[in-house]
């Protein structure tokens, strides 16, 4: 997964700039299983037994989800990149019944506009004339050995997860003030005692 080589890079940045892991038990992050359950709606599998519509709302949804995780903590280094990213991708999909993918990125990508027809995936398709904001599609291609396919959205996106993780690394991610949800206590790092429960007004 992309996400997971942007991650790891983030990482090295770190660690060459002086960073370190410690800083991560200090930090404190809210709503983490609201991103979970994001991250799974994306990573479901829906075929061609499934209504198209039922396919861009799982998809828009997992946009809702994430983008409520990154409005809790939007307080942290960067998360405003997160939030602009998920904001477009979320726009294009919902004009276009799910994500338009070029394909001339899915050939630099290494794959081809008949393979990814012939999946019966709900929540892309190969872009075509009755597509709008075309650009803010998966117009990116990445060629093998990663060999995927982004958007502009997904760009920003993964810089604002980067330059969250180097803050964070450095020391400079600050205080997430928020108050923990009253279902998903806030990860405040291993050595840190999990805050009182407040309950939502």
């Amino acid at each position: 997964m992309l996400v997971l080589i942007v991650i790891g890079l983030s990482f090295c940045i770190g660690f060459a700039a002086g960073g370190s892991l410690r800083h991560f038990e200090r930090f404190r992050v809210h709503w983490w299983g609201v991103a979970l359950v994001g991250l799974a709606l994306q990573g479901i599998p829906l075929t061609s037994g499934v209504s198209r519509p039922i396919g861009t709302v799982a998809l828009l949804g997992s946009y809702v989800l994430l983008g409520s995780f990154a409005w809790v903590n939007r307080r942290l280094p960067a998360v405003w990149l997160v939030m602009v990213g998920l904001a477009l991708n979320f726009v294009v999909i919902g004009v276009n019944n799910g994500m338009p993918v070029s394909a001339s990125a899915l050939e630099v990508a290494g794959a081809s506009a008949e393979g990814l027809a012939g999946e019966g995936t709900l929540k892309h398709h190969v872009m075509g004339p009755g597509d709008t904001l075309t650009p803010l599609g998966d117009v990116i291609g990445i060629p093998p050995p990663i060999g995927v396919v982004i958007s502009i959205g997904d760009v920003i996106l993964y810089a604002g997860v980067a330059i969250l993780v180097v803050a964070i690394m450095l020391g400079r991610s600050g205080e997430n003030r928020r108050p923990p949800a009253r279902w998903f206590q806030g990860y405040r790092g291993k050595h840190l005692r999990p805050g009182p429960r407040f309950s939502r007004l």
